[in-house]
């Protein structure tokens, strides 16, 4: 990963965090690139995108998402804190998912269990799970229907530790492209696709 491009002048509190971002320890399946921060919204922030690859194919991309993490010292009321991560996932479903009716709540609950799952702390947490069906007709009937499903959220990371929500984020990723979690030091296999 390069150098960040932030916005403002760099805090010694920002500082540290883009040297956790930029030293997390993350899946060999995840290639993450950053790119250039959003403006005016704080006074620092980093942007980074990242692509989930097949294990079996890395040139298939199982699911993408962006991570943003936002520093502001006055803490927006709406923040309830200092840092802000805003995020965004998506991947393709099996087709059978269109008419799953807790997809969003499962969707909400593989990222509030990868925060928990990394013991980080965090308030004000908010979001949507968006599924999008297409389904092909005239020329292109011959296609199967497809699922995705969008996940955008944003969170309080509360603490020092803002390299473990990136970590978080990252397993978020994994989960929707549809790889089983892995302990630390383990590589999958690889097996079926979903």
């Amino acid at each position: 990963m390069t150098r960040s491009t932030v916005t403002g002048r760099e805090s010694p509190e920002f500082a540290r965090a883009l040297e956790e971002l930029h030293h997390a320890r993350l899946r060999p399946e995840l290639r993450l690139t950053e790119v250039p921060a959003p403006q005016r919204i704080a006074p620092h922030a980093v942007a980074m995108t990242a692509d989930v690859l097949d294990p079996r194919d890395p040139d298939a991309e199982l699911a993408s998402g962006r991570f943003v993490l936002l520093h502001d010292p006055a803490a927006p009321e709406p923040w309830d804190g200092e840092w802000r991560a805003v995020t965004f996932a998506r991947a393709e479903l099996e087709p059978e998912f269109a008419a799953e009716p807790l997809l969003g709540e499962v969707g909400w609950s593989w990222l509030t269990d990868a925060l928990d799952a990394r013991g980080v702390p965090f308030a004000a947490a908010a979001g949507t799970v968006t599924r999008v069906v297409s389904e092909s007709f005239g020329g292109l009937a011959d296609r199967p229907a497809s699922v995705e499903m969008e996940l955008r959220a944003s969170w309080t990371p509360l603490g020092p530790e803002v390299g473990e929500h990136l970590l978080a984020w990252s397993d978020l990723l994994c989960t929707i492209a549809g790889l089983p979690p892995l302990p630390e030091g383990v590589v999958a296999l690889p097996g079926p696709r979903r």
